[in-house]
């Protein structure tokens, strides 16, 4: 399954980007929506947590004999003073325990097997769709360029036409010759459209600002999700034999089967972030392809075109908004993945963290809010 194909919403115009503007994008904003290295630290950082699964495998073995010793203590009174019956099943229950214990990494790989299999298909999905989408934002950073030095242009055109229209500049220009007039525009065109790039420039400098901290909190949001899902997994992994041992008791019962929905709850985080993130490439698409269309009109050599680029310019920012709204949307709807994850299965401490951590969101996001306002 590919990306879903918005060209016929919005016309897809090619745009030539060269090989050098590319290596200063990239350099300067990263290889991609989601830089590479870091999404495959990530991937790398989560198979590391197959290796910490025996910190306390032995003292939950210990525990585990103790409590068996327990038990059948318990079930030995209770047939004693006549109160209970002789029961095959519940007596060979903590035997199956301890064989978990025991076989704790096959265990723990077959519970995650389904969060795995969910990854490695929308991860399919996902990657499949930003190769697209870094050639979208490739062209569109190439018309924001282009468009500011259509704007360089045009303010020192009309910074002429203001000097001609000065009354020496009337009296005293109409002796010149034609060819010293060319001349004299080809030496101070350049120097008052090099006083302007100053303007157009800041202009510039605040887009991509605005831009740049739009996709770095898009991908603050997807880092934290994965590196969530690690340190909630090697939790688990590292202190789960504990929760097995302690179901052995009639009190605890329910540990294991708790511990099992929450582990596997985790490890379909990466799998719900992927499917989110590739859902968010939808709209970034959209938006990418409307801003192209949008840059690609003001630079026609039309009349028309040229008022819209004036009252672009008056704007004060080099940009239509829509590709930093589709960035900051994504970035909320990543922190929904815990409680997406709850509504496949059910538990209830997931959920709590996943409430904490949403709370503090909810105060970055609002501090990253009052930081782009006051820019």
């Amino acid at each position: 399954m590919s990306l879903l194909n918005f060209s016929r919403l919005v016309p897809i115009l090619q745009v030539e980007v060269p090989g050098s503007f590319k290596d200063t994008f990239n350099f300067l904003q990263g290889n991609g929506v989601y830089e590479e290295g870091m999404m495959h630290f990530l991937k790398g950082m989560k198979e590391t947590i197959w290796t910490h699964y025996d910190v306390f495998l032995a003292d939950a073995q210990a525990l585990c004999a103790i409590l068996m010793l327990i038990y059948f203590a318990i079930i030995c009174y209770g047939m004693i003073s006549g109160d209970k019956k002789l029961e095959v099943m519940p007596l060979l229950r903590p035997f199956g325990l301890v064989m978990v214990i025991l076989w704790w990494p096959a265990f723990t790989k077959v519970i995650a097997y389904p969060g795995a299999l969910v990854e490695n298909r929308t991860e399919q999905l996902f990657d499949g769709s930003q190769s697209h989408i870094n050639d979208l934002r490739m062209q569109r950073a190439k018309l924001m360029v282009d468009v500011s030095y259509a704007l360089f242009k045009l303010q020192a055109s009309t910074e002429i036409a203001k000097s001609e229209a000065d009354t020496w500049y009337e009296n005293a220009w109409e002796s010149v010759k034609s060819s010293v007039k060319e001349g004299f525009s080809q030496v101070w065109n350049p120097v008052v459209e090099m006083r302007n790039r100053l303007q157009v420039g800041l202009q510039l400098l605040a887009s991509s600002l605005l831009e740049t901290m739009a996709i770095w909190i898009l991908r603050i949001s997807v880092y934290v999700i994965f590196i969530v899902q690690i340190i909630f997994s090697t939790i688990l992994i590292i202190l789960g034999p504990f929760s097995v041992a302690a179901s052995i008791l009639p009190a605890f019962r329910q540990s294991f089967t708790e511990w099992i929905a929450r582990f596997v709850s985790v490890s379909l985080y990466s799998g719900i972030a992927y499917l989110v993130m590739y859902v968010a490439s939808l709209f970034q698409q959209y938006a990418l392809e409307a801003e192209i269309l949008r840059y690609s009109e003001l630079l026609s050599a039309e009349g028309e075109s040229i008022e819209k680029l004036s009252w672009f310019a008056a704007n004060g920012v080099l940009s239509f908004g829509m590709v930093i709204i589709t960035f900051i949307i994504g970035a909320i709807t990543m922190f929904t993945v815990p409680s997406i994850s709850t509504w496949i299965v059910s538990t209830s401490g997931v959920s709590s963290a996943a409430s904490a951590m949403g709370s503090g969101a909810t105060r970055i996001s609002s501090m990253a809010t009052s930081a782009v306002g006051g820019i």
